[in-house]
């Protein structure tokens, strides 16, 4: 047998950053949004578990040793049960890959529930999201999905409510960004300053509980989107060309270097990803909505 689940990308629609702790971790203020772009994960018995395999845009970008996280959360929970990780993950992509959208985040988080249902494991809710806390700070969200208020270092998950659909355009750019670089960045850009403690915009939740694009594209924020555009400049023209192309609001996903973009309706996000597909300053231009569900077993 084989089990197959599909996970979602993310947006941060707000991405507050406190100073860098004693243990070189952010506290961080994260409203996660995720969104209609997925990869799924397929895992089937192997002997010589785990074993990963990939396929998709930039599949040649993704390590298929033990770094995986995808690996790494199938033998969390193997070791978590008294099993071997005899098990052969599956990655189709579709989340660009070092983008700033949390694909290795989602893949890891899709193994967990792939392998547990494979497994018949049958671990609570709880553990799964501690599993999760331990790979790293977006694999938890990438499980529940939906959008959700992140704290401490983006683990620690408060669901939203959102009133409506977002439309979204997603900018994919030419090569990847390495997030530990950007917040490396952003401790140097940042450095001798008074970095305030993160706190999550009221006015930003109001939107999204009320579905207000108009009022969320008023309060989107990324502290991380400086470092991101200081590391790659030509980011900014990519912002540039989607806002004069007609969207509400741009900003840097996560660490970057994928832009987003967030559109009033369908029709204007399609106009919006022409134009940015037109304009040369990305590789190409997706359309999606939010939110979406977490991760979700197939079959």
């Amino acid at each position: 047998m084989s089990v197959t689940v599909r996970v979602p990308a993310k947006v941060n629609v707000q991405l507050a950053v406190g100073a860098a702790r004693p243990d070189g971790f952010h506290d961080l203020a994260n409203v996660f949004l995720a969104v209609g772009l997925y990869d799924e994960v397929t895992a089937t018995p192997s002997p010589d578990g785990p074993r990963l395999t990939c396929e998709g845009p930039d599949a040649g970008q993704v390590p298929l040793d033990e770094s995986n996280l995808a690996a790494r959360a199938a033998r969390a929970l193997a070791e978590r049960h008294g099993l071997e990780p005899a098990v052969h993950l599956h990655l189709a992509k579709d989340i660009p890959v070092a983008g700033g959208m949390a694909g290795g985040s989602a893949d890891a988080a899709g193994a967990l529930v792939a392998c547990d249902a494979l497994w018949g494991t049958r671990a609570p809710r709880e553990e799964l999201l501690e599993i999760c806390a331990e790979l790293g700070s977006d694999v938890p969200f990438s499980l529940v999905g939906g959008a959700a208020l992140g704290t401490g270092r983006g683990e620690r998950l408060r669901p939203l409510e959102v009133g409506g659909t977002f439309h979204w355009v997603f900018a994919v750019a030419e090569g990847g960004l390495s997030t530990p670089a950007v917040y490396r960045e952003f401790d140097r850009l940042t450095e001798g300053t008074d970095v305030p403690g993160p706190v999550a915009s009221e006015a930003l939740l109001s939107a999204l509980a009320k579905g207000d694009a108009a009022a969320l594209a008023a309060t989107l924020t990324n502290d991380l989107q400086p470092a991101a555009l200081s590391l790659r400049p030509a980011l900014a023209d990519t912002l540039e060309a989607g806002r004069t192309a007609g969207a509400l609001a741009a900003l840097v996903s996560g660490s970057g270097p994928t832009t987003a973009f967030l559109a009033p309706d369908a029709a204007t996000a399609a106009r919006v990803a022409a134009a940015l597909t037109a304009s040369g300053t990305c590789r190409t231009a997706r359309t999606t909505t939010a939110p979406a569900p977490g991760a979700t077993v197939l079959s």
